[in-house]
């Protein structure tokens, strides 16, 4: 590697970190599957984002955006199929996973290239260091994250609030990576080791920001949840109120026609009485309702 650059991130590299930013989400979610079936399908898209990040290492430039797109779309769907969410969750939780993915590769590969400034190391020692910076950054946010993921899944984030993220995502993408665009050309074989700060600064404020987002949405969430109950509460004092006032209009009748009969036994004349017993039936009627 020579002085002041850096060579892209190996695919393989990229494809392990976005596989991995998915599983933070999944591990602290409820599955969707019995849990064999759940490690089928991790086995299956680990293997999926490998083949399909490596194969569109070289695609020209036009095809980036798109790639990145189905990349992203990949992410969604993992977390889908392996968490008992709905699709919009899953989309909110696939964007935060892409950024923690980009800063996660970007980290690492910038840590690695500025250890061995002239030539990269090994194999063996590649792989150590990715599992210790990935294993680290994976495990700080975590522990990070678990705190504010609803234990049932159900974000039920709102349209707004799944553009609003949407756009902190592509916004944060397209900074961290337009110095990379227009100084060598995407997919080159390489760039300058200033612009792969640059890079992961973006992507580490990036995650700050959803972070904070998240924390946000949660806040909503149970806000909305303690309107919902307070609603209850509030019917059912309203009909508690109902209630009462019926229980104690029944009350007022029951006592009321305990006078009328007593009375109705102790009057002698049957016309007065007759008369008595239309005027009660004409009350009775205004209740039947």
């Amino acid at each position: 590697m020579m002085g002041h650059l850096m060579p892209d991130i190996p695919r393989i590299y990229t494809a392990a970190a976005e596989w991995m930013a998915c599983m933070l989400f999944i591990v602290s979610l409820k599955k969707r599957f019995e849990w064999w079936k759940s490690g089928l399908i991790m086995a299956g898209m680990l293997v999926m984002q490998s083949v399909f990040l490596v194969a569109t290492g070289n695609v020209p430039i036009y095809f980036w955006i798109p790639c990145m797109i189905a990349a992203v779309s990949l992410m969604v769907g993992f977390i889908y199929f392996c968490c008992d969410v709905n699709f919009q969750d899953a989309g909110y939780f696939g964007m935060i996973a892409f950024v923690v993915a980009e800063f996660m590769a970007s980290l690492e590969w910038q840590i690695v290239c500025s250890i061995w400034t002239r030539q990269l190391p090994g194999a063996g020692m590649q792989v150590l260091m990715l599992a210790a910076v990935y294993g680290a950054v994976a495990f700080l946010l975590w522990k990070l994250l678990q705190q504010h993921l609803p234990k049932d899944g159900k974000l039920n984030i709102s349209l707004k609030e799944y553009f609003s993220a949407a756009l902190i995502v592509i916004a944060v993408f397209a900074v961290s990576n337009l110095s990379f665009i227009s100084d060598t050309g995407a997919f080159s074989n390489g760039y300058a080791l200033e612009i792969g700060h640059v890079r992961t600064i973006v992507d580490l404020g990036g995650i700050a920001v959803l972070y904070a987002h998240l924390i946000q949405c949660g806040e909503l969430r149970v806000r909305r949840e303690l309107e919902a109950v307070q609603n209850v509460l509030q019917n059912q004092y309203v009909q508690y109120k109902q209630s009462r006032e019926s229980i104690e209009l029944i009350n007022y009748k029951y006592h009321d026609l305990k006078h009328q009969i007593a009375f109705l036994r102790s009057e002698d004349d049957p016309k007065k009485r007759e008369e008595y017993l239309n005027r009660m039936e004409d009350e009775i009627r205004q209740y039947e309702t």
